[in-house]
């Protein structure tokens, strides 16, 4: 009997694949039922030949061999998942296989990971396509039995094979030619170095920021204060004088109120999450970096059920998705939030009209709770925090806008005007589910509980103050502002008529999270508190690399004709015939430029491996000496933070040294030896309950992410475990 083969994009989502079409015999690197086969890929398994494919020339790297032009871009097998590539390779060439479904992730690069494989085995059997925006049961079920025709996804195959096309043409020739005429390990990329320049930009506008001092006149008037404002409306003083002299006028005298408005106000629920808006909140909650909560949401959505696909630039539902909100809105009711779902089944609320619109959904909708009820308990700390987060602004878009009453109150005293704000709110709305702090506004008038007032009232000046303030410069970005400019990075562009090319900003939600962390592996940028600062090596770079690379107008004009291509108003090959011409242009830049990179972090130990100097740099996890030469690559750690508890004051100690040498070191002047401190606390002896409780203990109080000491106590389990059996 034939049968249909199912590609999934990893071995979790296959294996749930083949649980719901009844596939249970183990196969090699597949699940076989009675009528399909379930495959799945590693991620990537197949990507696009390195130069040295194309010629012997391109081995070794130097500017004469450049640009890597070749006529066609072929494919080639990534080593380390070969294995799994031929049991794939196996499956789409059996003469058992009569069809194909693509059941990778529903979006660009979902398409390009099976495509790929397709292409690179020869498959020329008819293909179909599951695409579904959560992994529940129900939703696969459904997907199955509404498989749209792979046709229907050549345009989206064609602009992800044109992105990653041009990524490659681009970034590896500027980075062979950055690299090789500079004698330096640096890169260079569409969407990285321009995200890169507005870091760097951000600490120059810091640098050269001078901070100015300026004056509030404030005055006490019993039941309420009032500031000062100047003819233009403002309450900033920039004369200490001028502060001094209305200070003196008012001091004893009365104040009248002469004017007063009040105004009913509205803040509607705050629009549902994308990708974007959810890794910002979760930094600024939680300091969660991009990267984390981006596989916190797969693991949310592929393992658990609970929430819908992560990779979405929509904040939108469609028409379609209305009916089955009651089911998941009965899904999320447990816990605190059980009352709130109570109430909006039994008032019959429905969601915010504006979060629904079907031309504001591409390829995936907002992310939203699934259907299917989650077991609280089996979440992690970290994914319960994602969760809830979803689930809260899901639940707010169910409640009526926030309604207040704006108050204003104009005062004069002696010729002068003087302000008061305050606010009363009307209707608490969407804020009785998550009362989000406001942004801070005026400082100057900050809003407080007003008396009853009317215009002709009268109030003495009990007492008055000059509040002396300093202008701030502009805040270091964060990852969660880092994501915003990425998203938004129009008010970078100085030409007016060319932002509207800015599209969708600096790569996709899907990508973001990755540059931002080739950023900190690259040594461009490290980490303070939640700040993002630019190293040396960063700011050299974004000085040496040609200036429109730089710009967020590229990327953004990219995205756009990438998206033109995905709905089939433009050709790939148009797209990819410019690229070549740019990337010629950026390579003859680089070796023409008398810009020059200079390593000002050389330390004073040699590589062990080639001998050379090595480069001091800090690692987003600690302190580390890297080889600057490209082939020899040596790394070492030099401190590492830890969440290893001091034995004397329980502050995260810092480990210290390679090899034998690692020394635990706390701030309060406990040092010991690593393997000692490993032993005494158990790791070789101890019963594995011990250990199991020790460990359980350090992670409650860890920040996210395994650290070198966790990674340690693991291994040495593992060792006694062998040692046991």
């Amino acid at each position: 009997m034939s049968k249909i083969l199912v590609l999934a994009e990893k071995p979790s989502v296959g294996r749930e694949l083949a649980r719901v079409l009844g596939c249970k015999t183990k196969g090699n690197g597949c699940l076989k039922g009675e009528r399909y086969i379930v495959t799945w890929a590693l991620g990537h398994l197949v990507t696009l030949a390195q130069p040295e494919s194309y010629g012997a020339q391109y081995k070794t790297w130097n500017l004469e061999s450049l640009p890597v032009m070749p006529e066609k871009m072929d494919l080639e097998v990534i080593p380390e998942t070969a294995k799994q590539y031929a049991a794939v390779k196996t499956l789409l060439r059996s003469p058992e296989v009569e069809s194909l479904v693509i059941a990778t992730d529903a979006g660009r690069e979902g398409e390009l990971v099976a495509r790929w494989i397709i292409a690179k085995a020869g498959f020329r059997k008819p293909i179909s396509r599951l695409w579904i925006s959560s992994q529940t049961d129900k939703a696969i079920r459904q997907g199955f039995e509404s498989l749209r025709d792979g046709h229907d996804y050549l345009n989206l195959y064609a602009a992800a094979e044109a992105r990653a096309e041009a990524d490659w043409l681009v970034g590896l020739n500027v980075t062979r030619a950055l690299t090789c005429k500079n004698n330096a390990q640096l890169s260079a990329g569409r969407v990285q170095t321009p995200t890169l320049a507005l870091i760097v930009a951000r600490e120059e506008e810091i640098e050269h920021f001078k901070s100015r001092e300026y004056y509030h006149v404030m005055a006490d008037l019993g039941k309420f204060f009032a500031t000062y404002r100047t003819k233009n409306n403002e309450a900033a003083i920039w004369e200490k004088t001028q502060a001094d002299e209305i200070l003196s006028k008012i001091e004893g005298k009365s104040f009248t109120v002469t004017n007063l408005t009040s105004t009913e106000k509205r803040t509607p629920p705050p629009m549902l999450y994308d990708l974007t808006e959810l890794q910002r909140d979760a930094n600024k909650l939680y300091s969660f970096s991009a990267k984390q909560t981006l596989n916190i949401m797969q693991k949310l959505y592929e393992e658990h059920k609970a929430l819908t696909y992560p990779r979405t630039d929509s904040r939108y539902l469609t028409e379609d998705i209305v009916p089955t909100l009651n089911g998941r809105l009965r899904a999320v009711s447990a816990g605190s939030f059980a009352p709130i779902v109570s109430e909006i089944l039994r008032e019959k609320r429905t969601i915010a009209r504006a979060c629904v619109n079907n031309a504001k959904v591409s390829d995936h909708h907002a992310i939203i709770p699934t259907e299917q009820q989650v077991n609280l308990m089996r979440l992690s700390s970290e994914e319960l925090k994602i969760y809830q987060l979803v689930v809260r602004r899901f639940l707010t878009c169910f409640y009526p806008d926030f309604v207040y009453q704006q108050l204003k109150v104009e005062l004069t005293c002696e010729g002068m005007l003087f302000g008061a704000a305050g606010k009363s709110v009307v209707n608490k709305g969407w804020k009785a589910v998550y009362d989000a702090p406001d942004d801070e506004e005026d400082t100057a008038e900050q809003e407080q509980t007003l008396p009853s007032l009317s215009k002709g009232d009268v109030f003495p000046c009990k007492a008055s103050k000059i509040k002396t303030l300093r202008t701030s410069p502009p805040a270091r970005y964060t990852e969660a502002t880092l994501l915003s400019a990425m998203e938004n990075p129009s008010k970078f562009i100085e030409d007016k008529k060319m932002k509207e090319f800015i599209g969708g900003g600096l790569g996709t939600p899907a990508t973001r999270a990755d540059i931002i962390e080739k950023l900190f592996s690259a040594f461009y940028i490290e980490k303070r508190g939640n700040s993002i600062y630019p190293t040396s090596k960063g700011r050299q770079l974004i000085a040496i690399v040609p200036p429109d690379l730089k710009e967020p107008l590229l990327t953004a004009k990219w995205e756009k004709e990438l998206e033109a291509i995905g709905k089939g108003t433009a050709k790939r090959e148009t797209f990819l015939r410019d690229i070549r011409s740019y990337t010629k242009q950026l390579v003859q830049n680089v070796i023409t430029s008398d810009a020059k990179y200079v390593h000002d972090n050389v330390s004073k130990t040699p590589c062990p491996v080639c001998g050379k100097m090595m480069l001091s740099v800090n690692g987003k996890k600690g302190k580390m000496l890297i080889c600057p030469d490209r082939e020899c690559g040596h790394r070492q750690n030099v401190v590492m933070e830890t969440n290893a508890r001091c034995p004397v004051c329980h502050k995260r100690m810092e480990l210290f040294g390679d090899g034998e040498k690692k020394t635990y070191v706390c701030a309060c002047g406990f040092r010991e030896k690593a393997d000692a401190f490993h032993q005494r606390i158990g790791t070789s002896g101890a019963s594995k309950k011990y250990v199991q409780n020790y460990l359980r203990a350090q992670k409650k109080q860890e920040e996210p992410g395994e650290s070198a000491f966790a990674l340690a106590m693991k291994k040495a389990m593992e060792e006694k475990k062998k040692d046991e059996s």
